[in-house]
Formats: structure tokens, C-alpha cells, sequence
């Protein structure tokens, strides 16, 4: 059996494989991630060095996102090569389904601040099916590992995926669900820096 290391290398050295789709579908799904982390992370320190002082659960949002974006970073690799033609039977409509709900839970949860009687269960209800779905996705691929179509790295990839998911998921949702603790006040520090800067 190779070391896990080795493993790791040989899976990462698979981007070597990338045609142009691959490579567009991967800058676009993996820069939205870091695109997200470079957002609310953002945010957060703006508050910070503004003196806002924020509940510290708050800081799992980044966090967690930072977590789920290196993990997918790694499981898209497999995903474009080795394993495309096994995921196009099922799996590919599924992570569809979780992407367009886990992106849709981010924008109503930030909508929600200001329409909040309103977005407050839209909001909700895809934050759930986008844990739901990811469940659903799960269960497919350990049971493609137990039938030899997945590997470790894809796999421990999926338990990184799994734990940013729900880190910033249900963080984001405790700090919308108690009043956005800190984020009036970090709104007043960026329209200061925004009067400033003009």
C-alpha cells in the first residue's frame, strides 16, 4: 500500500490532465470559495480594526469557508479527471443540486439582514437542503469507495468538505438567527472609510 502522502501527490499531479473546461470549471468553482473567505473574512476585520467587537463563534464563518475551500481545491482535481465518467451517472445532477442550494443559502442569509421577517425561512430551508444534499452526496461516495471507484484523498477531501460546510453553515445561521451581533456596526465603519476615501 503507498504511503498517503504519496497518495496526495499523485492526485494532485492529476490537474496535469486539465483541458480548458476543466480548468475553467475549476478557477470558477474554486475562486468562488476563496472569493467567499476573502469576503466575510473581510468583512470581519474591517469590524475588528474598527473596534467592533464580535461574538467569537462569528470567526467560524471564515473559517470554515477557508476549510471547504481547500478541500475542494483538492476534490475537484479527481472530480474533472479520474472519476468524471463515474460522477456523470449520478453524482454530477447532486452536486448540482448542493451547489445551487449551498450558493443560494449565502445570498438569502446576507439578503435576510435587511429583509429578515421575510427571507428568515427561505433562508433557512436552503441552508437545510444544502446540508441535506450534501448528506445525499456523502452516501454516494462511500458507496463508489466501497465498490473501488474513489480513493482516500477524494474521500478525506469530502470530510473537509463536509466539516467547512457545516462550520460556516451553521455558524452563519446561529449569527443571522441572533440579530447579525457587530454588523450595523461594521456598516458605520465602512460608510466612514467610504466618506473618508471620496
Amino acid at each position: 500500500m503507498t504511503s498517503f502522502v504519496k497518495e496526495v501527490q499523485i492526485y494532485a499531479g492529476r490537474v496535469s490532465e486539465f483541458q480548458v473546461n476543466d480548468w475553467v470549471a475549476y478557477v470558477l468553482w474554486v475562486g468562488l470559495m476563496l472569493g467567499l473567505f476573502v469576503v466575510t473574512f473581510g468583512f470581519l476585520l474591517l469590524g475588528h480594526w474598527g473596534g467592533v467587537v464580535y461574538p467569537p463563534y462569528v470567526w467560524n464563518v471564515p473559517l470554515g469557508v477557508a476549510i471547504f475551500a481547500v478541500s475542494i481545491a483538492f476534490d475537484t482535481i479527481g472530480h474533472r479527471t479520474v472519476y468524471k465518467e463515474e460522477l456523470k451517472k449520478a453524482e454530477a445532477l447532486v452536486h448540482h443540486v448542493t451547489i445551487f442550494a449551498g450558493i443560494s443559502s449565502c445570498i438569502l442569509l446576507s439578503m435576510a439582514y435587511t429583509y429578515r421577517s421575510f427571507l428568515m425561512f427561505p433562508a433557512l430551508v436552503m441552508v437545510f437542503l444544502s446540508v441535506f444534499y450534501s448528506i445525499i452526496d456523502e452516501s454516494m461516495h462511500w458507496s463508489r469507495y466501497a465498490r473501488q471507484q474513489s480513493d482516500r484523498v477524494e474521500m478525506w477531501s469530502h470530510f473537509g468538505i463536509f466539516v467547512g460546510h457545516l462550520i460556516f453553515v451553521v455558524s452563519w445561521s446561529y449569527w443571522f438567527l441572533t440579530g447579525y451581533a457587530g454588523v450595523e456596526e461594521t456598516l458605520e465603519v465602512l460608510r466612514r472609510s467610504l466618506s473618508s476615501a471620496t
